[in-house]
Parts: structure tokens; sequence; C-alpha cells
């Protein structure tokens, strides 16, 4: 048996035994994991530096921070969110207990990525323990030093029966797939998406697909450009441009280029200094082969700003392209990288209909002062999230549902959407052995009148707030036993 399989096969076992579902198991294991980012953060800042160049700082407030928020938020709700929910009932069940009630799926697979290995890795591992599953950690090998630390961090603080982790590469990667699981959570790109999704479908496992695409950004030329460009430039250079939400590219009226140009020069030399090599909030391209792919991007587009690079230290520039052509090598992937190309659109009416040429991005920008402007590009495309007037910030907000649509993913986490997404939400329906006059309507033989009933009881909708319900019911009960055993006969 594989390392791979001998990992499954003991969180399986392990969540058989049930222990993973008492609240007060799920709420010490977040307590833990939350006191591994407490106690570790000099080791797991000190891989990343490793691996992406982030500063200690850059690291808490793009990866652990947000993660130390949602355990929090988990432990506090975890009570509320497993509770048996009410739904709304009716006439024929207004006797009855009726309710959803979340219970764990059982052996969840998390396959992290590289770009924000702590977030996109840990994040859904806060959910699959809330929800009381095991949860088999699989996180990047792209990103070596935090692999390894990882590996290391977690079974000295969670369960390492219920939540292992396993490293390797792609042949541990399809180990891994061969086996049964009863959810997969993935995080990467939409090529490896489909691997997963086909893996998959041999054991008929639901999946979490959390791909990318081109996320666009149209800037309306009316509004305050300097400020959109700051935040544009926030959004695109953080992480060197690796982040699956960052602005891909930038669409705006021909006329207003120029100025967009600058101003996202100005913003480049505000945040990372006229040299940004030696710069210690700029970060690094993850590998040369990653370095060779986003170079080769460059070869048919104008530089306008930046382009210096270095492939011995993966470096490249915080980089502007101009009057970029849609047919570019630039635009036909997306870039994960420093680059930001700028297509000139007439306005509003040919940058909807750019975007909806193309495949559904996971993020939507738009920069406008008139919300006719914000609420057209809302209703007339179709994105993972819609953020107006500024970038990524969508992320962490945890009540707001993460995730793409069509070729940039399926289904979402975070927060409450996390702990739903990695739970089954169970149909229940708990009746009494009385009140039998009125099932009396669907026993054979059927008849016009018991139809008629039927349709009364299934098609009639009342709001009648508790009390009223409360006094129906009563009625019901003393009359629908003999009322309709009479009339039914």
């Amino acid at each position: 048996m594989s390392r791979e399989q001998q990992a499954v096969a003991r969180a399986r076992k392990a969540f058989e035994t049930g222990r993973s579902k008492p609240l007060e198991h799920r709420i010490h294991q977040l307590n833990n994991l939350q006191r591994l980012f407490t106690e570790r953060q000099k080791e797991i800042s000190d891989a990343i530096k490793k691996d992406l160049n982030k500063s200690e700082v850059g690291t808490q407030l793009y990866e652990t921070l947000g993660l130390e928020g949602e355990i929090s938020l988990a432990i506090r709700k975890l009570k509320e969110w497993a509770a048996p929910r009410p739904v709304e009932k009716n006439l024929l069940t207004l006797s009855d207990t009726v309710y959803i009630q979340p219970e764990p799926l059982g052996v969840v697979l998390i396959i992290g990525a590289w770009n924000y290995p702590w977030a996109v890795t840990i994040q859904p591992l806060i959910g699959a323990i809330a929800a009381g599953n095991a949860a088999v950690v699989k996180p990047s090998e792209v990103c070596v030093h935090t692999a390894k630390v990882m590996e290391d961090l977690l079974p000295l603080y969670i369960d390492k029966e219920l939540y292992p982790v396993v490293t390797g590469g792609v042949p541990e990667t399809q180990q891994l797939l061969q086996q049964r699981f009863d959810h997969i959570f993935y995080t990467g790109n939409s090529m490896v998406g489909k691997v997963i999704m086909e893996a998959a479908a041999k054991h008929l496992t639901p999946v979490t697909l959390e791909l990318g695409g081109k996320s666009p950004c149209y800037i309306d030329k009316d509004c305050d450009i300097s400020i959109a460009c700051r935040r544009v430039a926030w959004g695109k250079y953080t992480n060197c441009g690796q982040t699956c939400i960052a602005p891909d590219y930038v669409l705006c009226d021909p006329g207003v280029q120029d100025r967009v140009i600058e101003e996202v020069k100005k913003s480049i030399q505000e945040f990372y200094t006229e040299n940004p090599k030696i710069c210690p909030d700029y970060g690094r391209i993850i590998n040369q082969r990653h370095f060779r792919r986003i170079m080769a991007m460059l070869e048919d587009s104008a530089v306008a700003v930046g382009g210096e690079n270095d492939e011995s230290d993966c470096y490249i520039a915080p980089t502007v392209l101009r009057d970029v052509k849609p047919d570019s090598k630039v635009m036909q992937e997306e870039i994960f990288g420093p680059l930001l190309p700028i297509l000139p659109v007439s306005g509003l009416d040919e940058a909807i209909r750019f975007i909806n040429k193309r495949e559904k991005p996971l993020a939507l920008y738009v920069f406008s002062a008139d919300d006719k402007v914000i609420k057209r590009m809302r209703d007339e495309t179709s994105s993972g999230g819609l953020l107006a007037n500024d970038c990524l910030v969508h992320y962490s907000v945890s009540s707001l549902p993460f995730g793409g649509v069509g070729n940039s993913g399926m289904g979402c986490y975070h927060g409450k959407h996390s702990f739903d997404q990695l739970s089954h939400l169970r149909s229940c329906l708990i009746k009494k052995l009385n009140m039998e006059g009125v099932n009396s309507m669907r026993y054979p033989p059927h008849t016009p009148k018991k139809l008629g009933w039927a349709r009364f009881f299934i098609l009639k909708t009342m709001d009648l707030g508790w009390l009223g319900r409360m006094a129906l019911l009563a009625v019901l009960a003393v009359v629908a036993a003999a009322v309709l055993q009479k009339y039914l006969q």
C-alpha cells in the first residue's frame, strides 16, 4: 500500500470512529490550528520568503491574518451553523417537524495552490474541520519550503490521523486521485481542474474547483483615474501578479490610456520605489519555468513601463503594456505575473461585448463614479465576483461566497459558505403516527374529490405568522380527521 493510500485509509478509519463529529472536538482542533499561527509565525514566514520572496509583514497580511479571522469566525458561529435549520412548511406538513440537518460528508481531499500556499490550503481545511470531516491535505509541491513546513507543523497541532498532510508532486497527486473521497477541493488552473473532475467522476465524488482566468478591469474615462490606477496597481502587483483574482488586463478609452499608464507608473514607484528589485515588499516569480512563460507573453506587445527582468533571480519588474491587441500572446491565457496589458475600447458597450466574448472570469472590476455604469456591468456580464472601484478586497469578506462560474470554477467557500460546501445538508421530516385521516386523500382509490382536497392542501400558501400557524394547526387537528374521513370515503 502506497503512502498516499495509507494516509487516506487512516483518515477514513479515524472518521469512522466518529470522533470528528462532536462540536467540542471540532472547536478544540480549530483552537489548536489558531495556536499554530501565533506560535509558528516565524517558520511560516521564513519558508514563504524562500519560496516567493514575501516579507514577514506581507505574509501575515495576505496569508495568515485572514486565516486567523476565519478560524475565530468558525469557532464563534459553529454551534449556529451546525444546528438544525427549520424550513417553511405547507399545510400538509403543518404538524410535522421539518428541518435541514448539516452532517459531515466524510473524507475530503484538499489540493492547495502555490501562490498563497497557506491561505488557499488552510481556508478549506477550516471548513472541513468545522463541518466534522476528515481531510487529507495536499500542499503544492511548487512551494517547496512551505510544503515542508506544513508537513512538519500541522501534525503537531491537529489530529494527524484525521488531517494527514501528503507532500509530493504529480505522481503523488495522481495516486491520491485514484482513492475514493467524499469531496475534492482543488485550487489552481482550469486545465488541471478538468483532470481533477475526470478523476472524481469515477467515484461520483463532488468537487469544488477554485480556478482562475483573465479577470477584466474596466476604467471609465470620467472616474478619478488617479485613485483607480492606484488600486489597480496594488491589485495587480501584489505577490508579483501571482493572484488568481488579480486584474488581468485593463479596458479603457483610448483618450485616457496615457493617463492610466502614467498613474500606474506613479503608484509602482510609490509602492515599490524606483528599483522594485531591491524593495522588500516586491515578490518574485515562483520559478524559472513560470518566469520564461511570462516573458514569452511580452514578445508582440509594446512595453510602456517596466520590462526589466533577471531570470537567475526570477525577477520581472512591474510592467505595463500599451495598445495591446486582443489576439496578442498576453491575451491568450491568464498572465499570473506582473504584466498589465491595456486594451483601448470605445466605451462601455464595447467593453461589455469584449468581456462576454471570452470565458467567464473569476473576478470582474469596474471603476466608475456613475452607478448606471456599475449596474450595467453587473447586469450584462457574468463572473465569479464583481467589485466596483477596488480590487481583491471581496476575498476578505467572509459573508460573501468566493468562487468562480463556468471556466473559472464551481462551488464556493469562506465563512459559513465553507461549512455548507463541505457538509451534506440533509432534509429531515419527522411525523407522528396519528392524524391518519389527513392522509386519506393520498391513498387509493383516487377520486376527483380527493384530488380537490390535495390541490387545496398542497397549493394553498398562507403567510400566517407564528400565531396564525398555531391557530390553524389547532383547528386542523380537531377538524381534519373527522371531516376528511367523512368526505373522502
